[in-house]
């Protein structure tokens, strides 16, 4: 039996012990429900909100007192706990209303009073990628593109139009500047203000924000090999510590490091930077 079903025949029985006050309510949430798309198997626990135009893929849990806003998009096997807001309006003064989306991938948990926005016309769209994981009280702002297998520690927060990497870990309380960018598999400190562009497979720590080596552990854990670690190493000692500036050390990484997807990753984030990218270590 699917979930409308179950609630419509509860509003039969509401009807005839004229239970006055539980046929509005779920009269209420009928009326919503035949405008979302919801698989037979999503669980929804109560006191949870549901909008038009929703759809939730099968085998997701949404815990107790969640709201989910018009234009939300979410995948299968997700996990929503209590107090999240998905897909509300974004928090910027240009949205005029126009249709947009929020859409979270497959097997992502979203932990207690995360708020994700939808996305304006810069973007059309505020995507959260599978195998994810947002801890409590994060926030992710209309616009952001977050790709696959992210972790985002308590109180993240990303402003809009930023764009983080696969495999990208934010530690607890870390604030991302609008229109920022984050490279795939990188790993950014505790408390980090984020104001430059962070390149991929490093680590990024220090007030200002820094290099602070590569993300060594996190490309040992998902099978990098020592020799293409080494590699990355190399390339971004050219980078930080020879004392170039960033159009010299490409050019250099470019001539005498042999052609690889790494290489060519690093390359191109650095020259489709619009921010530019964070500075090398700064000695006192």
């Amino acid at each position: 039996m699917s979930l409308q079903t179950k609630i419509e025949a509860r509003l039969s029985e509401a009807l005839k012990s004229k239970d006055k006050e539980t046929y509005s309510t779920l009269r209420l949430v009928v009326a919503a429900i035949k405008d979302a798309i919801i698989a037979k198997n999503v669980v929804i626990e109560p006191f949870t909100t549901i909008d038009k135009n929703v759809k939730i893929g099968q085998g997701s849990w949404i815990g107790p007192n969640v709201t989910i806003m018009e234009g939300t998009r979410i995948g299968k096997n997700c996990n929503i706990f209590p107090g999240a807001i998905i897909g509300a309006v974004p928090q910027d003064l240009k949205f005029k209303g126009e249709k947009t989306t929020a859409e979270i991938g497959d097997n992502t948990t979203i932990r207690e009073c995360v708020t994700i926005n939808r996305g304006t016309l810069s973007r059309g769209k505020t995507t959260l990628g599978s195998n994810c994981l947002v801890m409590a009280y994060s926030h992710i702002a209309h616009d952001c593109f977050v790709g696959n297998n992210c972790i985002f520690s308590n109180n993240s927060t990303l402003a809009g139009d930023v764009t983080v990497g696969e495999y990208v870990i934010l530690a607890g309380m870390t604030a991302v500047h609008q229109f920022c960018s984050i490279g795939s598999h990188a790993f950014v400190a505790g408390g980090s203000l984020v104001r430059k562009d962070i390149p991929p497979f490093v680590k990024a720590a220090r007030e200002p924000l820094s290099y602070a080596g590569i993300n060594s552990v996190g490309l040992r854990r998902r099978g990098f090999t020592p020799e293409k670690i080494k590699e990355i190493q190399d390339i971004y000692r050219i980078l930080y510590q020879k004392n170039l500036n960033n159009t010299q050390a490409t050019q250099i990484i470019e001539a005498e490091m042999e052609a690889s997807t790494e290489r060519d990753d690093i390359l191109l984030f650095i020259r489709e930077s619009q921010r530019g990218i964070m500075k090398g270590y700064i000695q006192n």
